[in-house]
């Protein structure tokens, strides 16, 4: 009997030890995410494209004259004034020659006045028979091959003239100059080919761009009604310069299909540089009730995009959505949310269904739209 008993005693010990062994069963805890907003607001609808800025005009300055290089009359780099003088060419060669010239018009001038003379004075003799009529005639010839003489030498002056003035050398636009490259004692050539210096008109200033030529009918509607904004940002900029578009080109590209666009901007700090590249955002209208939320809160699936929706009691849902189109930062919906529900931005790789959650405070702010979208 008393054996009996050790064992039952055995067994229920065993089993009393089983049991307070088996953990406890325990909720997991809830995972860190940021969450933003669904919420309604006017976003602009763009087309994006990459585009290279480039002058409003670039003139490369050449000597129309040759001869040794005095002085240069700026800085590389500098802005430079239309009219203002960028080289002087020595001018001792063109101001003889023009002395030469206008010395040469001179003495011809008073053959003229003595042939003019001679001509009227045997025009009246061969009406008296004095002399005859081919005299008459030879001395009326005198006279206007001097004439044409003349002529010629006035046009010799005025190319003499034009040469001298050439000498002095001056910016015909308003602009930056570039990089020197020649330097004063250096000799200039006439009409080399070779730019003496290259100035650009940055104030205001272009920025190319192609978009799909499919988008053009949308362009030329929009555009039509008002002038379309165009914001173009530099590369490594946070910050969008602001014009308007200036030039759609007359035909597309066919072995692009692509349609060149220009934008005319007003450039007066100097942020948009020639040879730019910049992200591109032409603004066809504004929505003025879109909803949207962040661009990193959609998800892309199997079945198409979603959400996680972070309900009351800090629990998920995945709600599926109709994405209408990205801009900039947000993505505008055509529906699947309501405005005021709150959205799961960063961390979904960690949730399911009815996951329980616990949202940070953002870093930075989040969902706000940058120039240009």
């Amino acid at each position: 009997m008393n054996g009996r008993r050790t064992a039952l005693a055995a067994v229920a010990a065993l089993a009393g030890l089983a049991a307070c062994g088996k953990p406890p069963r325990r909720e997991p805890p809830p995972v860190p995410v940021l969450a933003a907003v669904a919420e309604r607001r006017a976003v602009p609808y763009t087309i994006e494209a990459n585009g290279t800025v480039e002058p409003l005009q670039t003139v490369a300055v050449e000597s129309q004259v040759g001869g040794v290089l005095l002085r240069v009359g700026f800085k590389e780099g500098d802005e430079v004034r239309p009219g203002q003088v960028l080289f002087q060419v020595d001018p001792a060669p063109y101001r003889a020659a023009l002395e030469q010239a206008q010395g040469m018009l001179a003495r011809d001038e008073a053959q003229l006045v003595a042939a003019n003379q001679d001509a009227s004075r045997f025009d009246a003799l061969a009406q008296k028979e004095y002399v005859t009529t081919q005299q008459a005639e030879q001395a009326r010839a005198t006279a206007a091959s001097l004439q044409a003489t003349v002529q010629a030498d006035s046009a010799a002056v005025q190319s003499a003239r034009i040469n001298l003035q050439n000498a002095t050398i001056r910016s015909p636009i308003a602009g930056k100059a570039g990089s020197l490259l020649v330097r004063p004692g250096n000799l200039v050539r006439a009409n080399s080919g070779t730019p003496l210096v290259t100035v650009n008109r940055i104030h205001p200033i272009l920025v190319r761009f192609a978009v799909p030529a499919t988008q053009l009918d949308q362009i030329r509607r929009y555009r039509g009604k008002a002038a379309l904004v165009v914001h173009a940002t530099p590369a490594g900029s946070a910050t969008a310069s602001t014009g308007t578009l200036s030039f759609i080109d007359n035909a597309v590209d066919s072995a692009t299909g692509t349609l060149l666009l220009k934008g005319s901007f007003d450039n007066q700090d100097g942020a948009l540089w020639p040879g730019q590249f910049v992200k591109v955002a032409l603004e066809l209208y504004v929505q003025p009730d879109a909803l949207v939320v962040p661009s990193t809160a959609v998800v892309a699936g199997q079945q198409g995009s979603y959400v996680f929706v972070v309900k009351p009691d800090r629990t998920t849902e995945i709600r599926d959505v109709r994405v209408a189109r990205p801009a900039g930062d947000v993505t505008v919906l055509e529906g699947g949310l309501e405005p005021g529900e709150q959205v799961v931005t960063e961390g979904q790789l960690r949730l399911t269904a009815g996951a329980k959650v616990m949202i940070k405070p953002p870093a930075t702010p989040t969902g706000t739209t940058p120039r240009g979208t």
